[in-house]
């Protein structure tokens, strides 16, 4: 079992190192920005930032940071919840959709390479 946790610890590794170099160099994105902007696109809706924090793997406070960036970068845009002032939806804008239709195929590519390669002998 310990066997298929480096193992999987390792597939891992090397997917967010593919994906940094990929994403970045050809979208300007980083595997976390592309993660929330594909979060948001999936439920084609205004999400509340807590519903994006239960979704994605990031802490409230590093997707607070994302988000900042995202929309510094035109990508997504915050408002207030009108029923509850407390709350903070995101909304992807029209070139948050374009950038990630873009950035797509480049991110299935780079899974897609990792997760066919041919597994070294995995032991359970």
């Amino acid at each position: 079992m310990l066997e298929t946790w480096h193992y999987v610890l390792a597939k891992h590794a090397k997917a967010m190192c593919a994906l940094e170099r990929e994403l970045g160099d050809r979208h300007g994105l980083g595997p976390s920005e592309f993660e929330v902007l594909d979060r948001i696109v999936h439920h084609d809706k205004k999400l509340r930032l807590q519903e994006l924090c239960d979704e994605v793997h990031l802490s409230q406070s590093a997707l607070s940071r994302v988000v900042a960036r995202l929309e510094k970068a035109a990508l997504v845009s915050r408002g207030a919840c009108d029923e509850d002032r407390r709350g903070v939806f995101v909304c992807i804008t029209d070139e948050g959709r374009a950038r990630h239709a873009e950035a797509l195929p480049t991110h299935r590519a780079v899974l897609c390479g990792i997760f066919t390669e041919t597994p070294a002998a995995v032991t359970s």
